[in-house]
């Protein structure tokens, strides 16, 4: 082994980063999505997962059961945050708000009480299959 190689042991520490990263960016990507769709978008939930999967994977997490943990978690957690930046999108819409202005005002209640009147069975058809998509792909 030569002088200059790098364990992989050293690079351990890069999988929190990746991890921020699959989740600021299948949110932004699944809430810009459904506002240029005029839909939710529940489809989205599935590159969600496998972006997560994938993201901790190149992050070198070597533990699956971790990894699946992770994955599962954050595809929950993507959906959950691109579902209530949706909704304050169209009620800071109707009220002349930006998003995250209308976002920190939307208490949880009304959150999901617009979740439940936009999102169907087709949208937790979605999830579920995200989410075996993202178990199978993360181990």
């Amino acid at each position: 082994m030569s002088t200059t190689s790098v364990s992989a042991r050293s690079v351990n520490w890069l999988w929190p980063l990746m991890l921020l990263i699959a989740l600021v960016a299948a949110v932004m990507v699944w809430w810009f999505v459904a506002l240029a769709s005029g839909r939710q978008a529940g489809w989205m939930a599935i590159f969600a997962a496998v972006e997560l999967a994938f993201m901790l994977r190149l992050g070198a997490l070597r533990r699956p059961a971790l990894r699946v943990g992770l994955t599962l978690v954050g595809t929950l957690l993507v959906a959950v945050i691109a579902n209530w930046a949706i909704a304050s999108s169209y009620v800071g819409a109707s009220l002349g708000l930006a998003p995250w202005d209308s976002a920190l005002r939307m208490g949880p209640h009304m959150a999901w009480t617009l979740a439940q009147l936009a999102n169907g069975a087709a949208e937790m058809v979605w999830l579920g299959v995200a989410l075996v998509v993202g178990w199978f792909v993360a181990r």
